[in-house]
């Protein structure tokens, strides 16, 4: 067994526990499996964590804080909050190489809400995740890129709403799901119906740049 830091050791934990929840769910992985997968001993587990529970929320809360933090460097770069919302559309952490793991956690939590603290955790995870995208919405509407029509909050939870059916059910390889026969997405209605002829614009930008590209 390698000796690491202590924070090193943590998340070397909580790296091995995504993907071993994520394979065997709560109720199915162990600590001893956990030890098993780290080249660790259980007793190393309990230094860091008090509980299989523990670890579990750990890994909840720390899949809201990777998100947040992997959205903020993907949207540094765009022009403008209405380029930077088209960008938060289409970054759906569910099916994204690097979310799809993590996620596959948080559906398996939504099977655990009987536990107190577990529910408590995905409460967290997702205000944490709503105000994100509230305050994206919010700054588009304050340039009059987005339509006032309805609220920063509520548009944002129908962002939430929609990105966790497509999250659920883009994994099941469904034929032609969440575009037609004309090659229109999901997405692009949403783009369009949010941003209007700003969402067109920024598409037509992109694509004169792979033109020249």
């Amino acid at each position: 067994m390698t000796r690491l830091p202590a924070a090193k050791r943590r998340e070397q934990l909580l790296d091995t526990a995504v993907l071993l929840f994520a394979e065997r769910g709560y109720g199915g992985a162990t600590t001893a499996e956990l030890a098993r997968a780290a080249g660790v001993t259980e007793p190393i587990i309990y230094r860091h964590f008090k509980s299989k529970r523990d670890l579990f929320i750990a890994v909840i809360d720390r899949t809201g804080d990777l998100t947040i933090r992997q959205w903020d460097q993907h949207l540094q770069s765009a022009r403008d909050p209405a380029q930077r919302l088209k960008r938060l559309i289409g970054a759906n952490p569910m099916v994204t190489d690097k979310g799809h793991g993590i996620y596959r956690v948080i559906v398996q939590a939504m099977m655990e809400i009987k536990e107190p603290k577990i529910l408590e955790a995905l409460q967290r995870h997702v205000k944490a995740i709503h105000e994100f995208v509230t305050a994206e919405v919010k700054r588009a509407q304050d340039l009059g890129q987005v339509s006032r029509a309805y609220s920063p909050e509520i548009t944002a939870w129908m962002l939430l709403h929609l990105g966790l059916g497509y999250g659920v059910l883009g994994p099941l390889g469904i034929e032609n799901h969440a575009h037609d026969s004309k090659g229109m997405r999901v997405r692009n209605v949403i783009e369009q119906l949010m941003l209007g002829e700003r969402a067109r614009q920024i598409q037509d930008e992109l694509a004169s740049k792979q033109d020249q590209d």
